[in-house]
């Protein structure tokens, strides 16, 4: 089975390590606390190993399941150990202190920037999934959308094969720089669960493209 390594153990590194799962792959956990780490790949069962955050990844995928400006540092801090890797950016670079704005300027995205800082082939995905989805593998009984943008061909099909096998349907969307329409559609996604008007979005929805 191939390993996918997470860096992070929140929520949704529990989500996407339950796709990873359930798509037969190994899953490795990195976080700054090892013991952190022991204690969620413990709670997640066999086909999972936990680590610290700069030991070297043993996955070929590597999902910073970490806020951004969290995936930038670890990006910069592994350079090139990260070379010829499928690095999946899940990030939204929303305003936390107003939830009004993203924190990247226009015409760029947090997966453009991070790409900026690493060897490694970028792509996003996963940031429009919430993680309570990705845990259950289904919203309302439906099958997940995952939205997948990336420059590397052999990358982008690396992540659509997860997700495909994880029960996911991947849309490959086009290259990295429709990132910028990923984030800022998710941003939209956010502000909705965090507005009382809408009283049963409880950051349990999910995307569906029908036709």
């Amino acid at each position: 089975m191939n390993t996918i390594t997470i860096v992070g153990t929140g929520n949704m590194a529990r989500g996407i390590a339950a796709r990873a799962l359930a798509a037969g792959r190994n899953v490795e956990l990195l976080n700054r606390d090892a013991s952190k780490a022991a204690a969620v790949a413990a709670e997640l069962g066999s086909n999972v190993t936990s680590g610290t955050v700069g030991q070297a990844p043993a996955g070929d995928i590597v999902v910073l399941a970490v806020p951004f400006d969290a995936a930038k540092e670890i990006v910069s801090t592994y350079g090139d150990a990260l070379a010829g890797k499928t690095i999946v950016d899940i990030t939204n670079p929303v305003n936390f202190e107003t939830f009004d704005s993203l924190v990247v300027a226009p015409g760029t995205s947090a997966a453009e920037e991070i790409a900026a800082l690493t060897p490694g082939n970028v792509v996003k995905a996963f940031n429009t999934t919430f993680a309570g989805a990705l845990i259950a593998g289904e919203t309302e009984g439906q099958i997940l959308d995952g939205f997948i943008a990336g420059d590397n061909a052999e990358a982008t099909e690396a992540v659509a094969s997860l997700m495909s096998d994880g029960g996911m349907r991947p849309l490959v969307v086009g290259a990295l720089k429709r990132s910028r329409e990923l984030e800022g559609f998710q941003f939209l996604v956010m502000t909705l669960q965090a507005n009382p008007a809408f009283e049963t979005f409880n950051w349990n929805t999910g995307l569906k493209i029908v036709g």
